[in-house]
């Protein structure tokens, strides 16, 4: 190895490295970066001995300050739960109504709300109830069972098809699976809710379909065709569909139709909790 040698061009001393005719300088850091680096070690070390810090073979080095983090949260948490207990408690002692015409209420339960739908019910209605798939969107004025706060509330409380007791149910029939009804009248039912939506369609088809539509469908869909909300039979003239609105979408729903559950949430979550859901969903724009 080369003897340490003063560099020629720079006149700074080099380390006695050589490659290929390149010297290494030998150019210490600066003394306030060591300076700084020493501090931060320094620094480390207190840190350790004062908080939580190494594990050992049944638990962990606490610290001489004894702080607990978790213990922390703990507080904290407790805290806020105690800031919120008594709005809570007035929450659970009103009716939807007078939540509603409560500022202050309606305030506390249109953000508990928003929390446990983003929770509970975005992965299938979307965020802010915008619906997606064959999930509906809860903030248009297009409802299956009733937007009134005391619907919204009964439907989140038992759900739809859930299985409850309570729950929402009403079945459209399979008419051309269960064979009653042929292709044929099929196809002309079709055209006629094609019809009431004011959509292409075939005229002739209309008439047949029309009379068909009165023996079969108008107990549940109006004689209009609007839906009966007591039923969950969507109304046909909205032009808003759940699974499709062109015709073959419609052929596919008569002959086998879909049949969308929503959970009881009633045992799940608490009834304060349901009734924010409630207030929150009737906000989105869409509440009768």
């Amino acid at each position: 190895m080369a003897q340490p040698e003063t560099d020629a061009a720079t006149g700074k001393p080099t380390t006695g490295h050589e490659w290929d005719g390149i010297k290494e300088l030998s150019t210490p850091l600066p003394k306030w970066w060591l300076y700084v680096l020493y501090a931060t070690i320094i620094w480390s070390v207190v840190w350790w001995v004062l908080y939580p810090s190494w594990p050992g073979i049944t638990g962990y080095f606490g610290g001489l300050l004894g702080y607990d983090q978790r213990e922390a949260l703990r507080a904290q948490v407790a805290e806020a739960g105690a800031a919120r207990a008594v709005q809570l408690d007035r929450l659970a002692g009103a009716s939807l109504g007078e939540i509603v015409a409560d500022p202050e209420l309606m305030n506390v339960a249109f953000s508990g709300g928003e929390a446990a739908f983003a929770d509970n019910c975005a992965p299938c209605h979307g965020l802010g109830g915008a619906g997606q798939g064959f999930y509906p969107t809860l903030a248009d004025d297009a409802w299956l069972w009733g937007g009134t706060l005391d619907g919204i509330h009964h439907t989140i409380l038992y759900g739809v098809r859930s299985g409850h007791a309570d729950a929402r149910f009403n079945e459209m029939p399979a008419f051309g699976l269960l064979g009653m009804l042929s292709r044929e009248e099929i196809d002309d039912l079709a055209e006629y809710v094609l019809f009431l939506a004011g959509e292409d369609h075939d005229a002739i088809a209309v008439e047949r379909g029309g009379v068909l539509f009165a023996d079969q469908c108008a107990v549940c869909h109006g004689e209009d065709g609007a839906g009966i909300e007591e039923l969950g039979a969507p109304d046909l003239t909205d032009q808003i569909w759940l699974y499709g609105g062109i015709k073959r979408a419609i052929v596919q729903q008569i002959h086998a139709p879909k049949h969308g559950v929503m959970p009881a949430w009633t045992g799940r979550l608490d009834p304060v909790t349901i009734k924010s859901l409630a207030v929150y969903v009737h906000a989105l724009g869409g509440g009768q």
